[in-house]
């Protein structure tokens, strides 16, 4: 039997990269899934893949929904339980770096921008956790958030700019993401404490360079992207393992948090999965010679 079999899982953000990903391994996997994205025509395309692969119609529930807003996040659940009467698993996906649209980078971004991105990678996680709680109590449930090698303790600097000026000094551009992402990795072991007496389980991934639309959605067009990710694979000091992430690279570490038979025993703990990025921070940009 399928190990998700029977399970109801809700992943924000799978209208694309990991949340696509990993709503595809879940339903794979015998769960039913709630897939939801604000772009319609991404999100059919979503289901559609599901579809192709034999996931049943019936274990698909697909939602065109904003989940930063109160209403958009009401719908996720409301339509979730209607379809299959309960919730197991809650992917918080959803997230993003948030360009400014002057150009502005650092300290300079508007208070809307930061406004803008910490609601929608850590504002939008609180309100979910908090409204799924009563149902995942029922069901002994898990969530898993999704994070990035962006909330450690170092600087993070601009990739994008840097691929276009390689030589140029390193600015901690993505300043509000970083904030955002470092205080979704706090909520995560918070959380976990406050929530495993019930039963549930809260742990997260926290992801370096993955190929998704996530750099296009910061600036890049696709064709800029994929230089950007071959430039960031071809430096072993930016990625020691020489190729950048997939997102199936990550969606499977989401069913292993997700899977209580496997990762019991692992509470509040974020797995980081970059291909070595981390370990080499410090010294990123540096020329030795």
């Amino acid at each position: 039997m399928p190990r998700f079999s029977g399970k109801t899982v809700i992943i924000t953000g799978s209208s694309n990269g990991i949340g696509r990903s990993a709503a595809l391994l879940f339903a794979q996997e015998g769960a039913n899934v709630t897939i939801t994205g604000r772009n319609s025509d991404r999100l059919e395309e979503t289901r559609q893949i599901l579809l192709k692969s034999g996931v049943p119609e019936k274990n698909i529930n697909s939602v065109v929904a904003d989940v930063t807003t109160s209403s958009g996040q009401d719908q996720l659940i409301n339509t979730t339980l209607a379809k299959f009467s309960k919730i197991d698993v809650l992917i918080n996906n959803a997230g993003a770096s948030i360009p400014d649209a002057t150009g502005a980078t650092g300290i300079d971004q508007g208070i809307d921008i930061y406004q803008k991105t910490l609601q929608l990678n850590l504002q939008s996680v609180i309100e979910m956790t908090k409204k799924v709680k009563p149902h995942l109590i029922e069901t002994k449930g898990e969530i898993v958030n999704i994070s990035s090698i962006a909330g450690g303790s170092h600087a993070v600097s601009n990739f994008i700019s840097c691929f276009h000026e390689p030589n140029c000094f390193q600015q901690p551009d993505f300043i509000y993401y970083s904030c955002a992402k470092s205080a979704l990795d706090q909520f995560t072991r918070s959380s976990a404490i406050d929530l495993i007496k019930y039963g549930i389980r809260v742990n997260s991934v926290s992801p370096g360079v993955v190929a998704t639309g996530f750099i296009g959605a910061a600036g890049l067009d696709n064709e800029a992207a994929k230089k950007f990710y071959k430039h960031m694979a071809a430096h072993k000091e930016c990625i020691p393992a020489g190729v950048a992430g997939q997102p199936e690279d990550i969606a499977t570490i989401i069913l292993f948090l997700a899977d209580r038979k496997l990762s019991s025993y692992i509470i509040g703990q974020s797995i980081v999965a970059d291909g070595g990025s981390t370990l080499m921070m410090a010294m990123q940009f540096g020329d030795a010679m």
